[in-house]
């Protein structure tokens, strides 16, 4: 799993565009719960890559994701810039689109700047026009388009009512197995040991009062993700049954929204913990190909390269 935190450019992220790409200068925004990921083009060439920290405003307040974007255009550049096209979590309303916009607009004055759900970088950036994206990161959600341009969506809730295969999901899953194991007298394993390592206490009972705590959040849980990916891989089996249902859960989401939109497939799994977790993608192909679906890919770039097919559908 890639370190959330990391905000040091990433040339090796620099792709060839896509022939005949939109021409003047295009910033492409992926805002997720624990960055924000930003890429200038010039001409359809990306030129700089980088990232700050979330500017999402469900997972910080509203000073802090004013403060992480102006981070992030102080090393990506303003000026004169055509269009913002950004993605985002927690995109579901007009309004919502709209307070967002309105924290990116002072940045490039002059600027058309278009906010969407991220899942639609998603599935751009998984090379379709149609077809259903499935996040798996900090939280989770499924959003398609068939041909016909009707469009569906499951999940996206947000952790409080689901995140269902999401690193906030495994993290609370992680702390709920430690507890139980507390209340049942029986000694920390291994996912409950790193998982108290990882969270600086002594005592599965401690956990309680931290996860309640308004010092640690949804970010903080997310990231203990990374404790249940290696302990399963190290063999534990409760572990490895979560990222089993994680698989299955994310999947249940795809064929959801296949059903509602009349499509078998594609279906591009993206996110942090999809892009990089193997047994839950191979639990994720599994039940997707049970429910009948077709053509199941893993996004092999970053969403954010998605934006140029955006910007030219849009045109």
């Amino acid at each position: 799993m890639t370190n959330p935190e990391n905000r040091s450019s990433r040339p090796s992220a620099l792709q060839a565009p896509a022939s005949s790409p939109p021409r003047g200068v295009i910033i492409g925004l992926d805002i997720g719960g624990t960055k924000t990921h930003g890429v200038r083009f010039e001409d359809g060439v990306p030129v700089a890559d980088q990232s700050a920290g979330s500017s999402n405003v469900q997972n910080v307040t509203r000073d802090e994701a004013a403060r992480n974007l102006a981070d992030l255009f102080a090393r990506i550049g303003g000026g004169q810039v055509a269009q913002v096209y950004a993605g985002s979590g927690g995109i579901d309303t007009e309004d919502d689109a709209a307070a967002l916009a309105s924290l990116i607009q002072p940045h490039v004055p002059g600027a058309r700047v278009t906010v969407v759900h991220d899942s639609r970088l998603l599935l751009a950036a998984g090379h379709a026009s149609s077809g259903v994206a499935v996040i798996a990161g900090t939280g989770s959600a499924a959003w398609g388009r068939n041909a016909d341009g009707g469009e569906a969506r499951a999940g996206g809730w947000g952790y409080l009512l689901g995140d269902e295969g999401s690193g906030y999901w495994l993290g609370r899953e992680a702390v709920r197995h430690s507890l139980r194991r507390m209340n049942q007298g029986q000694p920390a394993d291994e996912l409950t040991t790193a998982l108290l390592q990882s969270c600086g206490v002594d005592d599965p009972n401690r956990l309680i009062a931290l996860f309640h705590s308004p010092a640690t959040g949804r970010r903080f849980w997310a990231q203990q993700a990374r404790q249940v990916v290696e302990a399963a891989a190290a063999g534990h089996p409760e572990s490895q049954a979560l990222l089993e249902q994680a698989g299955a859960d994310l999947a249940a989401m795809a064929l959801q929204v296949l059903r509602q939109l009349g499509l078998t497939g594609p279906v591009i799994l993206g996110g942090g913990l999809g892009m990089n977790v193997a047994p839950l993608q191979d639990s994720f192909r599994r039940h997707l190909v049970a429910g009948g679906a077709e053509d199941i890919r893993v996004l092999d770039q970053e969403p954010v390269f998605g934006v140029l097919q955006l910007v030219t559908e849009q045109a």
